[in-house]
């Protein structure tokens, strides 16, 4: 099957990334017709390679997340575990001005073609946390995330949907799609494939009526 038919989702990762979500996306989403490319930022390397939270798996990125655009890509995931706080570190920090690391800066332009409906951005479990880093990116959403972080992510501005008595297992907010944890990336993945889908169908509209016109 031809894997780059429908374009391509970036997902972000660092060191200490989740292990299971790293596999399902490998193998899930290729077989809807989508290349999975991993970006990061290499710090002045041509690649680096990170380690998974269990040491069990490794991936090695050659995409600096300095040379891509969000429109590069059909949906942006950020992967969850630990990769999303060291991706939101910034070398050089200074009173009341935004955190300016590499990865915060592409999500604050993704957000942007997000919200005009071009794009979907999907976090599960931690992840949420590179969100957390710049609150004028989650304030007023509404989202679900691992619950040791819900202190974060309200603190960030956002509204946690709730199921009982846990966070909500995937929640769909504009093109926005969040998921607890990885208990529940098979429900992630398929909404977040769903969501990517009407981007295509729209632009096949489009298409069709430029076309006809």
């Amino acid at each position: 099957m031809n894997t780059t038919t429908k374009g391509k989702i970036g997902v972000l990762i660092e060191e200490h990334f989740d292990e299971t979500e790293y596999r399902r996306f490998n193998e899930f989403f290729p077989k809807y017709g989508y290349e999975v490319e991993y970006i990061s930022h290499l710090w002045g390397q041509p690649n680096l390679t990170f380690n998974g939270n269990d040491h069990e798996e490794q991936a090695t990125v050659t995409v600096e997340i300095n040379n891509i655009q969000p429109t590069d890509y059909k949906g942006i995931i950020l992967i969850g575990g630990y990769a999303m706080d060291r991706l939101r570190y910034q070398v050089n920090s200074q009173p009341d001005q935004p955190n300016n690391a590499p990865a915060v800066q592409f999500l604050r332009k993704a957000v942007k073609v997000m919200d005009r409906g071009a794009l979907k951005i999907g976090t599960i479990c931690h992840s949420m946390w590179l969100f957390c880093a710049d609150k004028e990116l989650l304030t007023g959403r509404k989202v679900t995330c691992a619950h040791n972080i819900i202190c974060d992510v309200e603190n960030a501005g956002a509204k946690i949907i709730y199921e009982g008595d846990e966070t909500t297992a995937t929640y769909i907010d504009g093109s926005l799609i969040t998921g607890r944890h990885p208990g529940v990336v098979e429900e992630f993945m398929q909404v977040f494939l769903v969501e990517m889908e009407t981007i295509n169908e729209t632009s096949e509209t489009v298409s069709s009526t430029n076309y006809i016109g």
